[in-house]
C-alpha cells in the first residue's frame, strides 16, 4: 500500500500553511510628537514635549513626550511644570488637535484599506486589525511599511490571540517592531510580571490584589474565582482571573463607535475660589456639553461631575436626571448640587461636566 506521505517524491514541497485568525495592534510612536516632528523637523532627536498651550508655566499636563524626553523620566499625564523640572531644555510645543485627527484619519484609511482587515479603531493612535494570515509578522511589517508610506509615521504592532494579548504585546515591540504574544508563551512573557503589566489594572486594583497575596500575573491566574469575587464582585471578579490568564475577546468588532457621554473639563490657571466663580464656570461647561449632546440628536439623562481641589485632590460624581433634557441650567444646577454634596470648601484647579445621553434608538 502506497504511504500518503511519499506521494508525489521526497523533494515535494510542503503545502502552505492555511492562513489563521489573528489579532494585531498597531500603536503608533510617540504619535503627537511625531506629528508635530514632521513639521518641524528640525527638533528631531531634541526631548520635544506636547501638551495644553506649550507653556510649561501654566497648569497643563503632558500628552505626548518624545523618546528623548521619555529619558528624563517625562510621561504622559504628568504637569508641564514638572516635566520642566525634569529636562529644562526639552522643546514644548501646544496640542494641535485638527491636525493630529488628521493624521489619525490617514492611519485608520491605511489600515481599512488592507485586504481583508477588519479595524477596530482605539483612539487617535491606536487600533485592532483582524485579518487571517500564515504569516503575522510578515503581515505586521507590510502594515507598517503602508503606514510609514501614507503618513511618514512609524508605528509598532503587537500580534495576539486576543485582544488583549496584542495590546499587551505591542509594548514589547516598541518603537518600530512587533511581537508576538499567545496562549503558548503567555506565562514565559508575563508569568513574573506584577498584575499593573496587564492591561486594565491599574494602581488600585493592583494594590487590592497585593493585599490578597496576589503579587504576579501567574498568582492572577491561578488564583481561586471565590477570592476575586468576594473582593471584587461577581462580575469583575472573573473578569480579572480571565485577564491574568490572557484571554477575553479574540474578534476584532469594527462596528462604528457610538459615544456614551459627552463631558468637558477646564483647568484653570488660577483657581477658583468663590461660589459665583465656580456656578460661572459650570455654566460655561454646561452650554458646552449641551452643543456636543445636541449634535449628537440624544439628550442628557445623567450629569456627571469632576472636580480636582487644591493642591491635588480630585473625585467624581453622577446623579440621574428625573427626565431627559437639553436644557444647560438643569444640568449645570444638578452639577452645583453634586458639588455641594461634597461639603468642601478648598479652593478649585479643574471641573468637569459630563453628560450620559439617553442610548441611541436602534
Amino acid at each position: 500500500m502506497l504511504d500518503p506521505r511519499s506521494a508525489g517524491g521526497a523533494d515535494q514541497e510542503p503545502p502552505p500553511e492555511a492562513p489563521v485568525a489573528w489579532v494585531l495592534h498597531v500603536d503608533m510612536d510617540q504619535f503627537l510628537a511625531a506629528v508635530e516632528l514632521l513639521r518641524r523637523p528640525e527638533l528631531a532627536g531634541l526631548p520635544l514635549v506636547v501638551g495644553g498651550r506649550g507653556d510649561p508655566t501654566e497648569r497643563a499636563v503632558v500628552s505626548t513626550a518624545s523618546y528623548e524626553a521619555r529619558e528624563h523620566g517625562i510621561r504622559s499625564g504628568m504637569p508641564l511644570r514638572t516635566a520642566r523640572k525634569r529636562c529644562p531644555e526639552a522643546v514644548f510645543l501646544p496640542v494641535d488637535r485638527p491636525v493630529y485627527e488628521a493624521a489619525s484619519d490617514v492611519v485608520m484609511e491605511t489600515l481599512r484599506s488592507y485586504p481583508g482587515a477588519v479595524v477596530e479603531v482605539l483612539g487617535w493612535d491606536e487600533a485592532f486589525v483582524g485579518l487571517r494570515t500564515s504569516d503575522p509578522e510578515a503581515t505586521a511589517r507590510e502594515l507598517q511599511a503602508g503606514v510609514l508610506r501614507a503618513t511618514g509615521l512609524h508605528c509598532s504592532v503587537g500580534i495576539g490571540d486576543t485582544l488583549l494579548r496584542a495590546k499587551i504585546a505591542t509594548d514589547f515591540g516598541k518603537p518600530r517592531g512587533t511581537f508576538r504574544l499567545v496562549e503558548e508563551n503567555w506565562f514565559e512573557v508575563m508569568g513574573d510580571r506584577p498584575p499593573t503589566a496587564l492591561w486594565g489594572v491599574g494602581p488600585r486594583i493592583g494594590s487590592r490584589l497585593a493585599a490578597l497575596g496576589i503579587t504576579t500575573v501567574r498568582e492572577l491566574a491561578q488564583a481561586p474565582v471565590d477570592l476575586l469575587v468576594a473582593e471584587f464582585g461577581p462580575r469583575m471578579g472573573p473578569h480579572y482571573l480571565q485577564v491574568g490568564q490572557g484571554r477575553g475577546r479574540s474578534v476584532v468588532d469594527d462596528t462604528p463607535w457610538v459615544p456614551r457621554a459627552h463631558g468637558r473639563e477646564t483647568t484653570y490657571q488660577q483657581d477658583l475660589v468663590t461660589p459665583e466663580e465656580v456656578a460661572a464656570a459650570i455654566r460655561v461647561l454646561a452650554g458646552q456639553v449641551v452643543a456636543d449632546i445636541r449634535a449628537e440628536g440624544r439628550a442628557c439623562a445623567r450629569v456627571g461631575l469632576k472636580v480636582r481641589f487644591v493642591p491635588f485632590f480630585t473625585t467624581t460624581r453622577m446623579r440621574k436626571l428625573t427626565e431627559p433634557t437639553y436644557d444647560a441650567e438643569t444640568i449645570a444646577r444638578t452639577a452645583l448640587a453634586l458639588l455641594a454634596d461634597l461639603d468642601d470648601d478648598r479652593p478649585i484647579r479643574l471641573l468637569g461636566v459630563r453628560a450620559e445621553m439617553v442610548p441611541p434608538a436602534e
